[in-house]
């Protein structure tokens, strides 16, 4: 009754199949890699069959080309490369590995596995460590222009680390955003000829806001509403280390 009920989605063909390793590579100065073992594992509740196909049969000696995998077990696949030779060198042959169950013909699920000959295993690790070396040296070099401080990249992460600080704060409104925006981008037009007028205009203010008392100073002189927050010299603070960077790039 069991297997009744599950027949109709194994004959459709989409049996997932589980083979290790998925790609093959032999080296014509290693004859340690000229055989190599491939291992299917079936973790199904029922028996398989498989059957091991090639593209280029003469090439090769697969031992148990065919056989069965008892439920839950694996079992080890031999495959020789017999037909080392420069010619074949670099060409990509293909295994195809078909499982079906016992009781039936038609094939459950199938797995691909490649196979390649190489030349030298030293130089196939040369080329890997080379081509390591140059996608790291690359990034490296990516990740440098990318934070210097004049790289708009750089900028616009200090725009969001101020702008996401700033923002927790309910006592700043959305007017002081805006001038932190406008700042930037006037400064960037005006970075090839000095600082900007604005840009000292904003410097002046900082620093007058951050000498200003902060608000509960009741000892001080200046009169009440020019008292600011905390919050409010927090972000004065914070525009005045961007134009004190703008000004050493300029």
């Amino acid at each position: 009754m069991h297997q009744q009920k599950r027949q109709p989605e194994l004959v459709e063909g989409n049996l997932p199949v589980f083979v290790f390793p998925t790609e093959l590579i032999f080296y014509a100065d290693d004859q340690s890699t000229h055989k190599q073992v491939l291992t299917l594992y079936n973790p199904y509740e029922f028996a398989l069959k498989f059957k091991v196909l090639c593209t280029t049969p003469n090439k090769y000696v697969v031992v148990d080309a065919a056989g069965a995998v008892k439920p839950q077990c694996c079992v080890d696949i031999v495959i020789r490369h017999r037909d080392v030779r420069a010619c074949h060198y670099g060409v990509i042959d293909k295994f195809r590995l078909q499982v079906s169950e016992q009781s039936q013909r038609k094939a459950l699920g199938r797995k691909e596995v490649i196979a390649t000959l190489l030349p030298s295993a030293k130089e196939q690790q040369k080329e890997e460590e080379e081509k390591r070396i140059k996608e790291h040296l690359t990034e490296s070099v990516f990740f440098e222009q990318s934070c210097q401080p004049g790289s708009n990249v750089f900028k616009a992460l200090c725009i969001s680390t101020c702008t996401h600080k700033i923002a927790t704060s309910s006592l700043v409104s959305r007017r002081k955003l805006r001038i932190i925006f406008f700042f930037f981008n006037t400064e960037n037009r005006t970075v090839s000829s000095g600082p900007s007028l604005l840009t000292v205009f904003l410097g002046v203010v900082c620093i007058a806001a951050l000498m200003l008392p902060t608000l509960g100073d009741m000892e001080s002189l200046v009169p009440l509403y020019l008292h600011l927050s905390v919050n409010q010299k927090l972000v004065a603070a914070y525009i005045l280390g961007l134009i004190t960077m703008a000004i050493l790039r300029t």
